[in-house]
């Protein structure tokens, strides 16, 4: 049997205001296409399926469609929520959605009902421990955690303090019981879905944060014991453990992901248990170039050609800010999205107050000069400065004849 993980598709997202559409539809082609290519038979996906709890039309529609690609194509879908999603939104129709191989797990009460897949190759149920189903030889139960916010779940998972760790703990605690009942029955394998922040992942910038100062961390030894624990949460492709990892999006979502390969996971599993983990990776719709450097180098040098399709971060050290930076840096990077200044000798120039450097002025031109030079970081050019002496003659021939 082989499982795909993937997590974080934020399905309507937009990147520094560019939308994302079309090349989230270009990755669910290539998600369908290596469910038939690899016979995929479950794909896993940790939560985040939408970027906001209420999402567009076009938005629901590109799931629904993605839902029913992938089911035709002959695999399960098991999905939990994150902290994106509205779990009762997307867990609407559940019971429904299951009969045609899409298991939802958004709810508390369904931390512990597990998919079950026979490992013999017949279809399973997820009815509870101790229904008096027949066991088969080697089952691989599938659980899903979904996103658990402390203060709304903390009562309901029978914890006093509402922290993740404890909710986590908790629910993680239910499920190894359910492992526990099942196993005296067949050989239970397990594979765990959930969406957290797992302490030593590692961030990106287009993660929202869980809770403040890190405290949303869980201990990794958590989930361990379990045959595979697919999370959801951090954007980056990693692993934490052989049998702790997370798939990351398969979009980047901020420039700081230009170094990620997005992909997922491949998992092999047999009536002994997890086996071989394979990365799968997606093909970017587009690169993402973080250049930085002085205006005129960026636009001459031809080390810089590869970026002149990508989307851009920019930063310019010019000690001056260039005058229509933005427009020159587009005449050859026409997808420039974000621009940066950090000119060189900024430091010793920050050390000035604004107080200070009206002080120095000797006379009402060299105070507008100044104000010019402290909100835009770049001095008066000669039209300018004497536009400046023009209008500052103006007004006194005003006030003069007053």
């Amino acid at each position: 049997m082989r499982l795909l993980h993937t997590s974080d598709w934020h399905l309507g997202r937009s990147f520094h205001g560019v939308g994302m559409l079309d090349a989230q539809r270009d990755f669910v082609d290539q998600l369908v296409a290596c469910v038939q290519e690899r016979s995929v038979d479950v794909v896993l996906i940790a939560g985040d399926v939408y970027d906001r709890a209420l999402p567009g039309l076009d938005v629901v529609k590109l799931l629904d469609d993605a839902l029913v690609r992938i089911t035709a194509a002959g695999a399960k879908v098991v999905l939990t929520s994150g902290n994106h999603d509205s779990a009762v939104r997307l867990g609407f129709a559940s019971r429904l959605l299951e009969r045609g191989g899409v298991h939802l797990r958004t709810r508390v009460q369904d931390l512990d009902v597990p998919v079950l897949l026979p490992l013999d190759g017949e279809d399973g149920d997820g009815q509870k421990a101790g229904s008096g189903s027949e066991a088969s030889a080697a089952v691989l139960a599938v659980y899903g955690i979904p996103y658990l916010e402390p203060r709304l779940v903390a009562e309901e998972l029978g914890v006093d303090t509402a922290s993740h760790f404890e909710v986590t703990k908790a629910a993680v605690g239910r499920i190894r019981e359910d492992i526990r009942m099942r196993s005296a029955d067949a050989a239970i394998h397990s594979v765990v879905l959930a969406h957290t922040f797992a302490s030593g992942g590692i961030t990106s910038d287009s993660e929202r944060d869980l809770s403040i100062g890190g405290l949303g961390a869980v201990p990794l030894d958590l989930f361990t014991d379990f045959g595979y624990t697919a999370l959801g949460h951090l954007h980056g492709r990693q692993e934490l453990a052989p049998n702790v990892r997370y798939s990351g999006s398969p979009l980047a979502y901020s420039f700081s992901e230009a170094a990620h390969r997005k992909g997922a996971w491949l998992l092999e599993v047999d009536a002994s248990g997890v086996g071989a983990v394979e990365e799968i990776l997606w093909e970017a719709p587009k690169a993402l170039a973080v250049l930085c450097g002085k205006l005129a180098g960026l636009l001459d040098a031809e080390e810089h050609a590869w970026a002149e399709s990508a989307y851009c971060q920019v930063t310019l050290t010019d000690s001056q800010r260039p005058a229509q930076a933005m427009e020159q840096l587009r005449a050859r990077f026409p997808d420039t999205l974000v621009l940066a200044f950090d000119p060189e000798g900024a430091q010793a120039r920050s050390k000035k107050s604004y107080s200070s450097r009206l002080s120095e002025a000797v006379d009402d031109l060299g105070v507008c000069c100044g104000f010019l030079d402290h909100v835009r970081g770049r001095s008066a050019g000669e039209t300018e400065e004497a536009a400046l002496r023009e209008a500052l003659e103006a007004a006194r021939l005003e006030g003069a004849e007053l």
